[in-house]
């Protein structure tokens, strides 16, 4: 099991990108539209002051259940070791065993 304060604080950052995604995805695009250098760095500059939090590149996903950073499905929002155990258990309908 992850450590308390790092589940919540990867809770934090979701709610910090959902905060300002609107914002980031105006600046963006604002970025990508103009031709002026100067008004470019200042779009930049003003994307830059937005918290770093808030960028959806610093997310990473966890299991739902443990917390466990690495070995993640993204189809189950698992860990492999809860996955497992989940399978072997047949609480996941339609998931066996492979095997030969």
């Amino acid at each position: 099991m992850a450590k308390k304060s790092l589940i919540q604080r990867e809770l934090k950052r979701q709610k910090c990108v959902a905060k300002f995604a609107k914002k980031r995805a105006v600046l963006k695009k604002l970025i990508k539209k103009t031709q002026n250098l100067q008004e470019k760095l200042t779009l930049h500059r003003k994307l830059q002051q937005l918290p770093r939090n808030s960028s959806a590149t610093r997310l990473h996903n966890r299991c739902a259940i443990t917390g466990r950073p690495k070995g993640y499905y993204r189809d189950f929002g698992l860990s492999r070791h809860v996955l497992r155990e989940m399978a072997h258990d047949c609480v996941l309908p339609g998931v066996t065993k492979s095997s030969f």
